[in-house]
């Protein structure tokens, strides 16, 4: 997982970086047992879970906004929905909210790029952020 940013450049070059430590692990499975990841040209590369089709890439940051906490989870989950973005709470996927922090990550793992991927995090998290401003604004926080 990435924890922190430091800006799209940062990501990018994280983003470049786990496509080589995958490449790299493609390359000794094959040298020691001459098998490969499957891999469909249009669909990507095949896991277990059909989620994960394509590059099965989940980009996500950890941000709290309590703007959108005193809104209402339900109004954050609609407009993640609307950003092509996914809402957690920091205990994963089924560990439920706590706090003001979410894990926000993107929505769609199937025909999209590792960029578009992180890219449509990136956005939408900046997005969600100036909108939490608002929201404290307008809620005195």
């Amino acid at each position: 997982r990435v924890w922190r940013t430091n800006g799209k450049q940062w990501y990018q070059r994280r983003v470049r970086g786990l496509a080589r430590g995958i490449q790299a692990v493609g390359d000794s499975v094959q040298a020691e047992c001459g098998k490969g990841f499957m891999l469909d040209e249009k669909y990507g590369y095949v896991h277990s879970c059909p989620t994960n089709l394509g590059t099965g890439m989940r980009a996500s940051v950890h941000i709290d906004l309590p703007g959108w906490t005193k809104e209402g989870t339900d109004k954050l989950k609609a407009r993640c929905e609307e950003l092509a973005l996914q809402p957690r709470g920091t205990r994963g996927e089924s560990g439920g909210q706590t706090g003001i922090t979410y894990d926000i990550s993107n929505k769609h793992r199937l025909g999209y790029s590792e960029v578009q991927l992180v890219q449509t995090m990136i956005d939408g998290v900046n997005k969600l952020y100036e909108e939490d401003l608002a929201l404290q604004k307008k809620h005195g926080i």
